[in-house]
Formats: structure tokens, C-alpha cells, sequence
């Protein structure tokens, strides 16, 4: 079940950057040859999703305090935004999920990124694609960022499927998993306490900080804890990794810094914009991009999921 890598040398990890509809690239590559497939897609929130794009300065007549109880002024440099609503978005999805599962390798494993709102339609949608026996676990990726409603419980998590192409031959590195504090180290002993405990299918993990490092301003980045762990724990060195609607590229750069391969594709022009200067390190290749991408927005976008908004990250 723990795919080992082959015995060959491990070929130095290349990273491939597409610009376009998602649908007609993947559909040019050869089948069985992506170990990992992670996808964040659009939520499907009929909304907009905007995420701003600011710039801080300290000013002692700034709108904004900061640590130690400095002055900020805050300039609004524009915003990154796409629709996210479809009148069918099973019809929109299917066809990109068919693709992904003619992709995988033998021993592969796909991870759908969604939440609450779609979740369990497009369980039944992956359970007539890959069959009922082929889905090995629902991640609940929880946060506790934003606002608190006063009509209902309010949702402060994701759903995360994954699906096997053989639910008898996977990839799970077990050794890999990084380990966290347990709730009650008194209880375990000293040893036990030290080392930590393996995560259960409930992921504690803080969204990206919005003045964080790691923020690209993308509308739905998601914190690379989550695609670092995806991504050693469920594939080998020297695999290949997909992500067919990358959005700020998270999946890529948490595969190549683990040395994985990875191909991006997205058809949101902020998104490549984005992705270029976040994955320069990597010295990607870049396809479908003989012209600058404009920014206007497509009709239909390959964005990712939802934005961080105070009401929900």
C-alpha cells in the first residue's frame, strides 16, 4: 500500500505552467502518468470572489495600527476577483473529473478540494467515476477565522475527498506524516509528548495570513501546510503532481520543494501573473502563453475555490 519509488536515480523535479481552458490541455496528455491530482476548483458560491490588493506605510496619521501600537496608512493597489457561479456545476465538473481519473497512475490518488455547499454531490459523482470502494477518506480541513453567525453554526471548515484509483495499492508514506502536540501530554508520558501524534482525518490548520509571508493576494490561496502534507504523504520523490485549477500555485511549490514533478494549469490571467513570480525559483516552463495575458476576466474561470473574506476564509 506505501508505493516505494523505483531504484533509478531521481530525476531533478521540473515544474509546467499552462495558460487556458483546462478541459482541451488535459485531454492532450497521455493517460496513467500523474501520481498525485489535487484540485481546489470554484465552490460554486454564486458569488464573486474578490480578494484586495493593499500596500502598507508606516504614517503617523495612518488609518491603520499595527504592532506596538504604530501607524499604518493603507493605499488600495486594485483587487483580484471571478465569478464563482454555475448553473450546473456537475455538468461543468464531470468532464474535468473523468480526465483526472484517466490521468492517474495505477497506484494514483485524487484529492477534491470543496465544501459543505457541494460536497456530497460530488461524492456521488467521484463514487460513479472511480466506483464506491475507491474512496478511502473525507479530510475536514477546520479553521477558526471571521465573523460568527447569529442564525446558524457557523461553518469554519472544508471537505476534502480522496479517492484511490486501486483502494489496494496507494501511496501513504505513514513515516512522513508530520506530527502534532497532543491535547493532553500529561496523559501519554514524556517520550510519547515529545514526539507528537499523527493528525487524524480533522486538520486544525490556520488559513493564510493576510500580512504573512506567504500571501500572494490570490482570492482563495490556501496555506501550504495543507498541500505539503497532501503531497509527502501521497506521493514518492520524483513523482509527478497535477493541479488543474492551480490558482496561486500552492500545489506546485510545496511538489517541487519536495521533489516532486508538477503540472499547473489555470485559465484565470492573475492566476499565471501570480504563479510566474511565486515559482520563478523553480525555473518553470510556461505553455499557452505566446501573448501576455490580459486581465479581464474569462467567462467561466479555472480560479480556485473561495476567497479569505471575514465572514469565511
Amino acid at each position: 500500500m506505501d508505493r516505494q519509488p523505483a531504484s533509478d536515480p531521481v530525476i531533478p523535479p521540473s515544474l509546467d505552467i499552462h495558460f487556458g481552458d483546462n478541459l482541451p490541455i488535459l485531454r492532450r496528455f497521455a493517460e496513467k502518468t500523474f501520481h498525485l491530482i489535487y484540485i481546489d476548483p470554484p465552490f460554486n458560491t454564486g458569488k464573486t470572489q474578490t480578494r484586495a490588493r493593499l500596500k502598507t506605510t508606516r504614517d503617523a496619521d495612518g488609518d491603520r495600527t499595527g504592532f506596538q501600537g504604530q501607524k499604518y496608512r493603507t493605499t488600495r493597489l486594485g483587487s483580484l476577483e471571478f465569478k464563482d457561479a454555475f448553473s450546473d456545476y456537475l455538468a461543468f465538473l464531470g468532464p474535468r473529473l473523468q480526465e483526472a481519473y484517466r490521468l492517474l497512475h495505477p497506484a494514483g490518488s485524487l484529492f477534491l478540494h470543496v465544501d459543505y455547499r457541494e460536497v456530497h454531490y460530488c461524492k456521488v459523482l467521484l463514487d460513479r467515476i472511480f466506483a464506491r470502494e475507491c474512496f478511502i477518506n473525507e479530510i475536514v480541513w477546520a479553521y477558526d477565522y471571521g465573523g460568527r453567525s447569529r442564525k446558524r453554526w457557523s461553518p469554519k471548515h472544508d471537505n476534502i475527498l480522496w479517492y484511490a484509483k486501486n483502494p489496494k495499492d496507494y501511496t501513504y508514506r505513514y513515516d512522513d506524516i508530520d506530527r502534532i502536540p497532543y491535547m493532553a501530554p500529561g496523559l501519554v508520558g514524556p517520550k510519547k509528548a515529545a514526539r507528537g501524534k499523527t493528525p487524524t482525518d480533522t486538520w486544525w490548520q490556520t488559513v493564510v495570513s493576510p500580512t504573512g509571508k506567504e500571501k500572494t493576494g490570490y482570492p482563495t490561496q490556501k496555506p501550504r501546510a495543507i498541500l505539503d502534507r497532501i503531497v509527502k504523504v501521497h506521493s514518492n520523490p520524483g513523482d509527478r503532481v497535477l493541479d488543474f485549477f492551480a490558482g496561486s500555485g500552492t500545489t506546485g511549490e510545496a511538489a517541487v520543494r519536495a521533489g516532486r514533478s508538477a503540472v499547473l494549469i489555470d485559465s484565470h490571467p492573475d492566476a499565471i501573473r501570480i504563479m510566474k513570480k511565486r515559482l520563478a525559483f523553480a525555473k518553470p516552463a510556461l505553455h499557452g502563453m505566446k501573448r501576455a495575458p490580459s486581465r479581464k476576466l474569462p467567462k467561466r474561470p479555472s480560479g480556485r475555490g473561495r476567497p479569505e473574506v471575514p465572514e469565511r476564509p
